[in-house]
């Protein structure tokens, strides 16, 4: 069973994400947060598998709580999700960096929140197709002064290959296919670049990837 907690200002949000998800069979909503330290208190205190995380809440956004919540030893298994609008993509970088593992806009499709929970559950990382390449864009713009991570000159040919697929958001099997290489040899690739670059997922690849000048905006890999 996933286990929820939605953290959205808004009643009517949260009524209708709690809907939605307690519908599906392999999920639960265990709390709900109307502001970000509430939000922060119930991630450690519930341990959820996933928390769809606000940015504008009373007190501390969804970005500061987001940072605590990652920060916090005992959170290891807690994945954040921020959802955001179009007129929120400039807080994109920033999250990444705190910790989220994915994002979606509030008008996303159900059957698509409901996936990225499951993707999130798993510990990969969703961006939501609606605001990818922008998305990708205010990444590179915020991480543009920012010096290289380290770590990147470690990467092998092959692993800085599948870094720039993760970057241009394909999936374990996309890539495999795209570079004629088993999936599995793909997840060994995806691990130890993580490693190298010292990367809590792959969200976090996608910055890195920029940080590094590895892809820019427009690039197709």
């Amino acid at each position: 069973m996933i286990r929820v907690l939605l953290a959205d200002d808004q009643a009517l949000v949260r009524g209708g994400f709690r809907a939605l998800l307690d519908a599906e069979p392999d999920m639960t909503v265990v709390g709900e947060a109307a502001t970000g330290d509430e939000a922060v208190r119930l991630a450690l205190q519930l341990r959820p598998d996933v928390v769809l995380m606000d940015v504008r809440m009373p007190g501390a956004d969804g970005l500061e709580a987001t940072r605590r919540i990652v920060a916090d030893p005992g959170a290891g298994g807690v994945h954040v999700v921020v959802v955001t609008t179009f007129e929120l993509d400039e807080y994109v970088a920033e999250a990444i960096r705190g910790g989220a593992t994915g994002f979606l806009v509030k008008d996303t499709e159900p059957a698509d929140l409901v996936r990225a929970v499951r993707v999130a559950a798993a510990g990969d990382a969703l961006l939501s197709p609606g605001v990818t390449r922008r998305l990708l864009a205010q990444v590179a713009d915020a991480t543009r002064d920012v010096p290289p991570p380290p770590g990147l000159d470690d990467l092998t040919a092959r692993e800085r290959e599948v870094l720039v697929e993760v970057a241009g958001g394909l999936s374990n099997d996309e890539i495999a296919r795209a570079l004629y290489l088993s999936e599995s040899t793909v997840k060994t690739h995806v691990s130890r670049v993580m490693a190298k670059l010292g990367a809590r997922d792959r969200a976090q690849l996608v910055v890195a990837a920029y940080e590094g000048g590895v892809v820019r905006p427009g690039w197709t890999g």
